[in-house]
């Protein structure tokens, strides 16, 4: 068997066509159906921003609401001189498909015969002569009704291993017909990329004046893989999806193939790259099918750099960067704030807001993001704000220090806050309960207080914020007003949890408190 050969100069430059089957094979995903008006929004993106070459769109005599769609999709694409490069999947079924094809408007049908011996000996109960005849027959009315012609060979990855002759014996039997482009299916996801290789590479040679395609599915998670090793064969044009949707493991991701036939392959393509991204989250919207974070290219955290020391080389000299920078598809690179972070982290993160601090500063600010960063999976640019107005603006006293806090709410009952907290050396414990977590920490907070011969300030205004995105997440900012025998202040807590954010603003209230009565303590004595 072959193996994959390197590149070699003669794929730089070398031109292959995308076609994008995300509103067929792709709504074969268990669970998305496309709306008509969802099937036209998205064909729009793909031909109009992304530009891929070629988009298949439905399956014949599915339903009358998918033949409106693909009525509603080819009618705009008529206006803008793209529908030859809208298809459907047509059956070898005496010229229904055909017609159903043309009564939505449509011009190109991709025919499915079967390219798998069993397929045809098994599902058809035809020879290989009559099923030929057969799609020859259907050709021949679709040719005869105005539409041009692709053809499937479906199963032709198994029906090429097991018995080749067969797939080259109907390939000679369909030899001179007006067939566009020939495409061949892992339809199972079952060849590697030097099967894949080697079997595209006899088609090739076997047929020099036919244009195969070749259509991957991921089963094993080798379609990527497979269409660049299909591409180094000669193919004339790949199948994809955006997202990956498709049957059962799905087929190969646009954005990977369009990446890697470039960068790995040095291919023309006439891709966008900068829409990709768009494209992914209007077919999540619209499919209901998230992709993972991590996915690559269109995952929100693929140009989420997290150990500092990856910033740090960034920082130094790009060390971390590779073609896959993020401008190329409209996105940004950011440098993720946690326990893992380092000084680079936080400088990178300051640029991009254009702030500056001094060093002591950046300690500071670097220290509560760690603290930060053990209590919460990450920290964003946008919560970098908050923290650094908390640590700025805080004078903090160490002469009380929270150990432990249980707060508990219920519907229907009181809350209930059980506190630990040390006050110049001494530790004191106390209970309270109120209306909402924050309240029954207040009240256990005053017993201590009262203990310690002081009153706590009057809370005159409570502001809690969270930074822009709605994310339910995000670090929480409470700002707290005070009153005091004529002196109003406020103190500022941050923390995941509003009501750990309060309880830390209150914590800063204390210390102030603390503070001022030991220095008044101090004035009296020498006074005295």
């Amino acid at each position: 068997m072959s193996v994959v050969p390197d590149e070699s100069p003669a794929m730089q430059g070398r031109t292959i066509q995308i076609l994008d089957t995300t509103l067929r094979d792709g709504e074969q995903t268990q669970g998305v159906s496309f709306s008509r008006d969802e099937k036209t929004n998205i064909a729009k993106v793909l031909l109009e921003q992304v530009r891929v070459d070629r988009i298949e769109v439905a399956s014949a005599r599915v339903s009358e609401g998918e033949q409106q769609a693909v009525v509603a999709m080819i009618d705009w694409a008529r206006e803008k001189g793209l529908d030859q490069r809208i298809e459907v999947l047509g059956f070898v079924d005496r010229g229904q498909s055909v017609e159903w094809i043309r009564a939505a408007g449509g011009s190109v049908i991709n025919l499915l015969a079967k390219g798998s011996e069993k397929h045809c000996q098994t599902q058809l109960g035809k020879t290989l002569k009559e099923h030929a005849a057969d799609v020859l027959a259907t050709l021949e009315i679709a040719t005869s009704r105005g539409l041009s012609v692709n053809l499937y060979l479906e199963d032709w990855s198994n029906g090429y291993a097991d018995n080749p002759d067969y797939v080259f014996e109907l390939m000679r039997l369909l030899q001179g017909a007006p067939i566009g482009h020939v495409m061949l299916p892992d339809t199972l996801g079952v060849m590697t990329p030097a099967r894949v290789y080697a079997a595209m590479r006899d088609m090739i040679q076997g047929f020099p004046d036919c244009r195969f395609d070749f259509h991957p599915h991921n089963d094993y998670g080798l379609a990527t893989a497979n269409v660049l090793a299909a591409a180094r064969a000669g193919a004339a044009a790949v199948h994809c999806t955006m997202n990956c949707l498709g049957e059962r493991a799905g087929n190969a991701s646009l954005a990977e193939v369009v990446v890697n036939l470039r960068d790995q392959l040095g291919m023309e393509l006439g891709i966008d790259e900068t829409h990709l991204v768009r494209a992914s989250e209007l077919v999540q919207y619209f499919s209901g099918k998230r992709i993972a974070d991590n996915a690559p290219i269109i995952g929100s955290d693929v140009f989420t750099q997290t150990a500092g020391i990856h910033a740090d080389g960034d920082n130094k000299g790009r060390l971390y960067h590779t073609k896959l920078s993020p401008e190329r598809f409209s996105r940004r690179r950011t440098y993720a704030l946690g326990k893992l972070s380092g000084k680079a982290s936080l400088i990178k993160n300051l640029e991009r807001l254009d702030i500056t601090l001094s060093e002591e500063n950046q300690r500071k600010v670097l220290k509560r993001i760690i603290e930060l960063g053990d209590s919460k999976k990450s920290i964003t640019a946008e919560d970098l704000p908050f923290i650094i107005a908390e640590v700025l603006e805080s004078r903090d006293y160490d002469h009380a220090e929270l150990l432990a806090c249980n707060v508990s709410s219920s519907l229907g009952l009181e809350s209930t806050a059980s506190i630990k907290i040390c006050v110049d050396g001494d530790q004191l414990t106390a209970t309270g309960s109120g209306n909402g977590g924050f309240d029954a920490f207040t009240n256990a907070l005053s017993g201590i207080v009262k203990r310690l011969g002081l009153k706590l300030p009057t809370l005159i205004d409570y502001e809690v914020r969270i930074p822009k995105g709605g994310r339910t997440d995000a670090l929480t900012e409470c700002t707290i007003s005070w009153s005091d025998n004529g002196r109003e202040f406020k103190t500022r807590g941050v923390h995941a949890n509003q009501v750990f954010a309060a309880i830390g603003a209150t914590m800063r209230m204390l210390n102030l408190v603390l503070h001022w009565s030991h220095q008044q303590n101090e004035a009296s004595g020498h006074a005295a």
